[in-house]
């Protein structure tokens, strides 16, 4: 079945939220109960290299029910969001087509969006016009922004350097602001299907606690090891494998500029990071029409979830 042509009646379930929250257990847990697949939606986790140090799913836990878009890329090629998107819709079409409800999981708010709404058809931009933006320091491509696309430059916070900088390209490559573009996104699936979402967003204390007990788990069953292997290919450092949260932290051990007290000190301030931008996009960015529960309220969601994915 192609995605396209999908009935609205087709269900999807999504459990979404910031990392350490609990996605992957829960996700696993409606699979199980209604015979679903889960489905990837982690930037990192796609990457075959990473398995420790994204957190993926362990070889037992796919074994218990089936797993999709995990680990499927090699390191050495970068993921976008438009691809794990024409990915994901795949899975999707082979889960209808064998009667599998599939189980959208993850914290990337991007690859849902995507997914979810479509992108806009922003030409490629000229490579001299991005050559020259991106050298600009930041407040001078803010101030060229807020000359050129104020509407665009008052909609973002002045130090955010890759927004301000894309905004700025599109508009002097195109010649629309961004925000004109992103009117017209295509592609998306939310008119095509029946999504049940959930969005777990526990408190900060207890999420935070978690995602230092992880990475100290990390560190003592294979992390090191991964990233020793990673490092080993030589790959580009700008590559999004090579910038996954804990990489920098652990090679930066490995090549003897931090001990390892500190790189792990290094990765849980990242990882907390991370999960506090993640947390406040999906409160701020996601759907209001979407269930948002926290820890507490877990087992007597999952039950209801269960049933309306039946």
């Amino acid at each position: 079945m192609n995605m396209a042509n999908a009935s609205p009646e087709t269900k999807v379930g999504l459990i979404a939220g910031p990392t350490a929250s609990g996605k992957s257990g829960l996700a696993m847990a409606v699979a199980e109960a209604i015979g679903g697949t889960v489905i990837n939606a982690d930037s990192a986790q796609v990457y075959r290299d990473l398995r420790v140090v994204t957190a993926r799913p362990s070889k037992a836990d796919e074994a218990r029910v089936p797993h999709e878009l995990f680990g499927y890329i090699d390191g050495g090629e970068p993921c976008s969001a438009v691809r794990w998107a024409d990915d994901a819709k795949a899975a999707l079409a082979e889960c209808a087509a064998a009667g599998s409800i599939p189980i959208l999981t993850g914290g990337t708010g991007l690859y849902l969006r995507t997914l979810l709404e479509g992108i806009a058809p922003i030409p490629e931009i000229d490579a001299a016009i991005r050559e020259t933006v991106r050298a600009l320091p930041v407040d001078k491509a803010y101030a060229a922004l807020c000359a050129e696309d104020p509407d665009s430059a008052h909609r973002l916070d002045r130090t955010d350097s890759s927004r301000i900088a894309r905004a700025l390209e599109v508009m002097r490559s195109t010649g629309r602001p961004i925000g004109e573009w992103r009117r017209e996104k295509t592609g998306g699936i939310s008119d095509t299907i029946t999504l049940v979402p959930l969005l777990l967003l526990p408190d900060r204390d207890w999420l935070f606690e978690r995602c230092d007990r992880r990475f100290a788990e990390m560190f003592a069953s294979g992390a090191i090891e991964e990233v020793e292997a990673l490092l080993a290919r030589e790959l580009d450092p700008s590559l999004p494998v090579m910038r996954a949260i804990g990489v920098p932290e652990i090679a930066a051990f490995l090549r003897g500029t931090i001990n390892r007290e500190e790189a792990m000190a290094a990765a849980r301030q990242s990882t907390r990071r991370y999960a506090k931008r993640q947390f406040t996009w999906f409160r701020h960015q996601s759907p209001s029409d979407w269930q948002r529960i926290d820890e507490s309220e877990y087992d007597s969601t999952i039950c209801e979830m269960i049933i309306n994915l039946r």
